[in-house]
This record gives C-alpha cells, sequence and structure tokens, in this order.
C-alpha cells in the first residue's frame, strides 16, 4: 500500500494526465478533504514532490477563493532547457546536490543514465583533487562543481 504522500502525487499527475494540458488547478481544502488529511499535507507535498528540479512550477494564491495551479514545465527549444539547467544548478552546488538534480534531470528524460554516470565521475574526481592536492575550500570546489556542470549540462542539451 502506497503512502498518503505518494497518493496525493499520484492523483495530481493523473489530473494533470487527465487534462491533456500543461497545468491544473486545485484547492488545497479539497485534495485534503478527498485523501482525508489536513491541509499541511498537501504542502507537504507540492513543496517535495512537484518542484522545479523536477519540472513544474507551483503557484498559490491563498484566501477563501485560493487556488494552487501545478504546472509542468515544457520546453520547446534547447536555449530555454539551457536557461532552466543553469537556474537549477546556480553559482555553487555540493557533489551530492549535483547527483540529487543529475538524477532528476534523467528522470525528465534530459539526459540518459551514461551521461549521469558520466558527469557524475567527473564531479566526484573534480571533488577529490580540490580537497586533497589543490586544498580548495568547500565553497570553491562547490563553485567549481557549479560551473563545470553547467558547461558539461550545456553541451549534453544542446547536441
Amino acid at each position: 500500500m502506497s503512502s498518503l504522500t505518494e497518493s496525493i502525487e499520484e492523483y495530481i499527475l493523473k489530473l494533470l494526465e487527465e487534462r491533456e494540458s500543461d497545468f491544473v488547478l486545485l484547492r488545497r481544502k479539497d485534495i485534503a478533504e478527498y485523501f482525508g488529511c489536513v491541509p499541511s499535507q498537501i504542502n507537504y507535498v507540492l513543496r517535495s514532490r512537484f518542484t522545479p528540479e523536477l519540472g513544474f512550477l507551483v503557484e498559490s494564491q491563498r484566501g477563501g477563493h485560493g487556488y494552487i495551479r501545478v504546472t509542468r514545465v515544457c520546453f520547446s527549444d534547447p536555449e530555454e532547457k539551457i536557461n532552466h539547467v543553469e537556474e537549477l544548478v546556480g553559482d555553487a552546488v555540493s557533489e551530492q546536490e549535483a547527483k540529487r538534480l543529475l538524477g532528476n534531470l534523467q528522470r525528465r528524460g534530459l539526459l540518459s543514465v551514461r551521461e549521469r554516470l558520466i558527469v557524475e565521475v567527473v564531479l566526484r574526481f573534480l571533488g577529490e583533487l580540490g580537497s586533497t592536492l589543490f586544498d580548495l575550500s568547500p565553497y570553491k570546489r562547490d563553485a567549481i562543481n557549479a560551473e563545470v556542470l553547467k558547461r558539461v549540462l550545456r553541451s549534453l542539451i544542446v547536441a
């Protein structure tokens, strides 16, 4: 039996598929009543399962006529993909954060398994060099990781 979090996630994904659109409008209260849970559980699902790195944007309008808009991020040209990925990476990224990001990009079909593994090996090697041979601070290592990650992903996305 799946957990409540997984059930709510599946429900929202099913709504997106059924509507055949890139977004769905929801009411937190209605979903909480449907699943017999508190509205904060819906917030948790939205924050953890519908993030930009997983390919979703969530807008929320609070109040009596409030709504939640869950939008699936779709890219029509490579430049949009590159901008999205560079925004996700940011100026500094740890090896662990990079692995999580790469896994999410693979699940979304933006990277193959092979590409993800190659990039992970490169980042691990850079981390080892940075900490042992060059004795760089963790922040500098994370900044180098981010720059390398952006450059490699840019090449993979354009190709």
